[in-house]
């Protein structure tokens, strides 16, 4: 199944002098012609970020601590600008994943675009993180009746994203292990070296540092537990 969204960008603005993500819409459409509302969808999310802020977390994984068997493709298809691995981590994550080719479906769900009632940009940029981020190829495993579901059921998006997170930023080195998402049930990181596994889903490279998360990219969507 072939998923088209149409990504946001992301941009970054300076208010009063702090340095905040804001979701900016090309245009009208969205993901399959769908109107995007350029607000920030009030989710039980927003509570669990403003919690995370007060967890202790470990520094961010350094360039040379990536792991995993598609770390060499990605970083040679992307060797500089914002897309690379150097340039993502200049960036906050939302706005980093919406530079990344491979997360582009992602993106549109995080941002309004899959379902304009559930939009994370601004919590996800605001907090500490290791972000579990499903790529595209991730989200074509999806049957086409459970993307449509969640163009419309905030709940269930809003509980599968959230799935995707955990407050504090782990590096590789420190990340297997059992781990309470921000969605409430805990997922499982196993393996070492560039053979680590999120739950069923194997890590495409993962210790990629953004302003305030690590990120994994991960070759399946997680479904939290019923």
């Amino acid at each position: 199944m072939n998923i088209h969204p149409r990504p946001g960008r992301l941009r970054r603005n300076h208010v009063g002098g702090s340095e905040t993500a804001q979701a900016a819409v090309s245009g009208s459409e969205g993901v399959n012609g769908m109107k995007v509302k350029n607000t920030i969808a009030a989710t039980s999310f927003a509570a669990a970020g403003l919690a995370a802020l007060a967890v202790a977390v470990s520094p961010p994984a350094a360039a040379g601590d990536l792991v995993g068997p598609g770390c060499a493709e990605y970083a040679a298809a992307n060797p500089t600008g914002p897309a690379s691995v150097q340039g993502m981590s200049q960036d906050p994550v939302a706005v980093a994943a919406s530079n990344n080719p491979e997360l582009t479906t992602l993106t549109a769900a995080l941002s309004g675009q899959l379902n304009p009632q559930v939009n994370l940009v601004d919590t996800l940029n605001s907090g500490q993180y290791t972000v579990f981020a499903p790529t595209n190829a991730a989200f074509s495993k999806l049957p086409a009746s459970t993307i449509d579901e969640l163009k419309t059921n905030s709940s269930l998006l809003t509980s599968i994203l959230t799935y995707h997170v955990v407050a504090g930023q782990t590096s590789p080195a420190n990340v297997v292990g059992t781990r309470q998402t921000l969605q409430g049930a805990s997922v499982t990181v196993t393996g070492q070296g560039n053979s680590l596994k999120v739950g069923n889903a194997d890590v495409v490279c993962g210790g990629v540092s953004t302003a305030n998360a690590t990120v994994y990219m991960i070759d399946s969507v997680l479904m939290p537990p019923a």
